[in-house]
């Protein structure tokens, strides 16, 4: 379960960081009446609840294999993270674009802008910590991969839904900095307005690429391509292999199930398929201790 484990302290970082830029950007929207800051006092608030659903997550997908779920239960960290995208959709994109449209039609002039955005500097400071966190775990994962390749190539959903959390959280903040600062500047609060609209289209933007990534695991995705590829290339360079026929991978967590059909070379000395099978397994869960379930059948064709 080490992915899981490289992904919790991440989680940790983010709800640290949300609830307390929370309660400072709640208190600059009652004291300043910021559309703009509503709109991220309620994201960071969904940020914060969506941190606690990841955290069960994580915990359903620990539970060990039974008879009614013989693989176990490591996918439910997938159905966690699919609600995560569509909170991030409706509380804080649908929620935002509400907000914003409401002050289009009736503005509200913002008072007291400096406390604004002195809680909104605040926020960029603390969230840039959170994501200097998620970061860390990211670029342990994706080796030589640019960010997107990660992104799409990544099977661990709450380090994708973490990172894009955090990305939309910065630029939430740098976009609701900008429509206070140009509100202040101006004495025209339709820049409050537009910052808002802008922060709820970011967020929706975001959730639906999570919901995307996570949508494909929910339905049973492969291995990360290129442990599909190093299992492959393992079974090929073993003695025990002619060749392989068919290699079949499904991420399951934190979890890898593998399933080989391959042609064995028969040895009149050691004619035992099923010892030479074991030998393969037993080698492939030593290099791979992410493989929990081998399932081996040899064959002459595919």
């Amino acid at each position: 379960m080490a992915g899981h484990a490289n992904s919790v302290k991440p989680i940790f970082y983010a709800l640290g960081a949300n609830f307390a830029i929370f309660l400072a950007k709640l208190g600059a929207a009652i004291m300043t009446g910021s559309s703009a800051m509503l709109a991220e006092a309620v994201h960071s608030l969904a940020d914060c609840g969506n941190q606690g659903l990841l955290l069960i997550g994580l915990r359903s997908a620990r539970r060990p294999a039974t008879a009614e779920h013989p693989l176990g239960e490591g996918k439910a960290i997938y159905f966690w993270s699919f609600l995560v995208a569509l909170v991030l959709f409706s509380m804080g994109g649908a929620f935002s674009l509400y907000e914003g449209w409401h002050k289009l039609h009736e503005p509200t002039p913002v008072t007291a802008p400096w406390i604004a955005v002195a809680v909104l500097a605040f926020g960029i400071v603390a969230e840039g910590f959170s994501m200097w966190g998620c970061l860390r775990e990211v670029n342990k994962a994706r080796g030589t991969r640019s960010l997107w390749r990660w992104f799409r190539d990544s099977r661990q959903s709450e380090l994708i839904v973490i990172f894009g959390e955090d990305l939309a959280a910065l630029f939430g903040l740098v976009f609701a900095l900008i429509a206070v600062v140009l509100t202040v500047v101006t004495g025209n609060p339709l820049f409050d307005a537009l910052g808002t609209l802008a922060i709820g289209s970011l967020l929706v933007v975001v959730a639906v690429f999570i919901a995307i990534e996570v949508k494909a695991l929910l339905i049973g995705q492969s291995a990360d391509p290129r442990q599909h590829a190093e299992i492959e290339q393992f079974l090929a360079d073993r003695p025990e292999i002619a060749n392989v026929l068919n290699l079949i991978t499904l991420q399951l967590g934190a979890d890898v199930m593998v399933a080989v059909k391959a042609r064995l070379h028969v040895d009149a000395a050691k004619p035992d398929v099923t010892a030479s099978i074991n030998r393969v397994e037993v080698a492939l869960r030593t290099q791979f201790p992410y493989v929990r379930w081998s399932f081996f059948e040899p064959d002459t064709t595919d």
